[in-house]
């Protein structure tokens, strides 16, 4: 027998009933839940944020032991379609990615690809829309203790631990501050500047042209390369069971408020009167020049009603070099919480075939390649894996997972620059 059929035979699974599932589950629930509480708050300028609030999903359907919840915030621009198909479709498309029956640890790791896959396929099926608008993303799943957050864009998620130390959990893709996204950017294409107005001077931030966007990453925008791409960066922590506070918010905010000021503004509040007094700070330190959208959410200790209030005195030497110095760099994206924070996975990269991983062979009980983006079965004469290359290119293992369909490997070429941007789209 052959290697590739020993694996196969190995990967062969057969269907797990519910019951043995719940049972699984319970014994593996060791561990006391944590508490969620959330509130959420906003002052629309354009019309063009939203965001969503699932408490309620499940790994399993029907077995409450396997209850996870998913925040999410969508800064549109250029109108709000993009926005309002990504609220509606994105959480569909990511748990599609998920392998069924698997333990609730095989699905936190996961997790992080079905994200990228999720995201990636969002965006094609925007694109056949024809529409030209565009949105960011910061996708929060908080599953007990562990907390995963996917984003594109600039709007941005914090975590505020019990420690008093704030940590960034997403990347800015904001071409003015991102240097290895501009880099990337030209790589594949695209062109880096400032708008230049009459007269030859040029103002305002580092856009991205063609289409004159401000960012390297979103879902949509159909007007503009292809190298402005929906591949997110994700993190996965794991926080004590102190507990912590998220607080996930558009731009509106985080224009008027580094990620220090806004955890300091409503430390010892309520979720929801802590996501109104953040907005409320942020428009009274800018004025209301964007949509402002701001959740906080508590993730708190079971057996206590209320989040832990953070200790306010001033930190010793001792405590500083246990716990680690306050970030003063809004976007820092080291979590310096040492025995509060474990960081579990992090990756950033925009090459979608360092995101998928290799582990996506033929089934053999149906004979069909799966696409690792839109989940769509294809006969082996089909698949196109994304290690496939030029003939006798010592890079080029076709026999590789993950597999594309010809739709997604076009979307995977496009991204890395190997053909043409898609054309811009007029009404």
């Amino acid at each position: 027998m052959s290697e590739a059929e020993i694996t196969r035979m190995k990967q062969k699974t057969t269907p797990v009933t519910l019951g043995t599932l719940i049972g699984r589950e319970l014994r593996n629930d060791k561990v006391e839940q944590p508490t969620i509480k959330y509130g959420q708050a906003a002052l629309a300028k354009k019309g063009e944020d939203y965001f969503l609030i699932k408490p309620d999903c499940q790994r399993i359907p029907g077995n409450p032991l396997t209850s996870f919840l998913v925040f999410a915030i969508f800064d549109g621009h250029n109108g709000i379609s993009a926005a309002i198909f990504a609220k509606e479709n994105l959480l569909n498309n990511v748990l599609s990615a998920i392998p069924q029956g698997v333990s609730r640890e095989e699905w936190l790791q996961a997790l992080p690809r079905a994200l990228v896959a999720g995201f990636v396929k969002t965006d094609i099926e925007f694109q056949q829309k024809g529409e030209t608008s565009g949105t960011t993303v910061t996708f929060v799943v908080i599953d007990g203790w562990t907390i995963t957050v996917a984003s594109v864009g600039d709007s941005r998620c914090i975590l505020d631990t019990q420690g008093g130390v704030v940590s960034l959990l997403t990347v800015d893709h904001r071409l003015e501050e991102n240097e290895e996204e501009r880099q990337r950017v030209t790589a594949s294409g695209g062109e880096v500047g400032r708008l230049n107005v009459f007269g030859g001077n040029e103002v305002g931030p580092l856009r991205c042209w063609p289409g004159g966007l401000c960012l390297s990453r979103s879902i949509g925008d159909t007007d503009v390369g292809e190298f402005i791409v929906p591949i997110p960066h994700v993190k996965q922590v794991k926080i004590s069971n102190a507990g912590g506070r998220l607080i996930i918010a558009s731009d509106g905010i985080w224009d008027a408020l580094s990620s220090d000021s806004a955890a300091q503004s409503c430390r010892g509040l309520p979720a929801e009167l802590a996501a109104k007094l953040v907005v409320k700070e942020a428009l009274r330190s800018r004025g209301l020049k964007d949509d402002t959208t701001c959740l906080v959410v508590d993730i708190i200790p079971y057996d206590q009603p209320v989040l832990p209030p953070t200790p306010k005195k001033k930190q010793s030497l001792l405590t500083s070099f246990l716990f680690g110095r306050r970030s003063h760099n809004a976007r820092s994206n080291k979590l310096s919480a040492v025995g509060v924070v474990e960081e579990l996975f992090e990756e950033g990269s925009a090459i979608l075939a360092e995101r998928l991983g290799k582990d996506f062979p033929l089934d053999p009980s149906s004979g069909l390649f799966r696409c690792a983006v839109c989940q769509a079965d294809q006969p082996p004469s089909e698949g196109l894996s994304v290690n496939s290359g030029p003939c006798f290119s010592p890079a080029s293992k076709p026999w590789e997972g993950p597999f594309l369909c010809a739709t997604c490997r076009r979307k995977k070429d496009a991204m890395e620059g190997k053909r043409p941007s898609r054309p811009t789209i007029t009404a």
